[in-house]
Order: structure tokens, then C-alpha cells, then sequence
């Protein structure tokens, strides 16, 4: 490739590299953006999910076992 070319051709390339890595910037801004967003209205849903009661109880965690009792002993003490 002729000098005169190969200096047009890096020019040219570093003017894409600049453009790619400007909307890589932007991109990246606008997904974050949508990220943060998507968090909060989750936990919108959240709020308004727990205040109607639309949540699935949570089981109490099951206490450690007693010496000297069995792990089906527990159970059949649970309802």
C-alpha cells in the first residue's frame, strides 16, 4: 500500500474508532439509564404488590433440631 494511502486509511479508521466508541458511550449511558429505571419501578411493584397482599407468605425458618429428637419428630409437630 502506497504512504499516501495508508496514512488516508488510518485517518479514516481513526474517525470510525472515535464514532464506534462515542456510541458505545451513549449506549452504554442510555442502558444504565433503563437499568436504574427498571429497579425502581420493580420495586414499585413491590410496594403495591405487598400493600394488596399479592405476595406469597414466607415459612418461618425452621428452628435447629433438639437433642435428641429426629428430623420427622419436627415435622409431624408442624401444621
Amino acid at each position: 500500500m502506497e504512504p499516501k494511502h495508508s496514512a488516508e486509511m488510518s485517518r479514516h479508521l481513526d474517525k470510525q474508532n472515535h464514532a464506534l466508541m462515542e456510541t458505545y458511550r451513549a449506549m452504554s449511558h442510555e442502558l444504565h439509564k433503563l437499568q436504574v429505571e427498571e429497579e425502581t419501578i420493580m420495586q414499585k411493584l413491590y410496594d403495591l404488590m405487598s400493600v394488596e397482599g399479592l405476595l406469597p407468605k414466607r415459612k418461618k425458618e425452621r428452628q435447629p433440631e433438639k437433642a435428641g429428637e429426629s428430623a420427622q419428630e419436627n415435622e409431624e409437630q408442624e401444621p
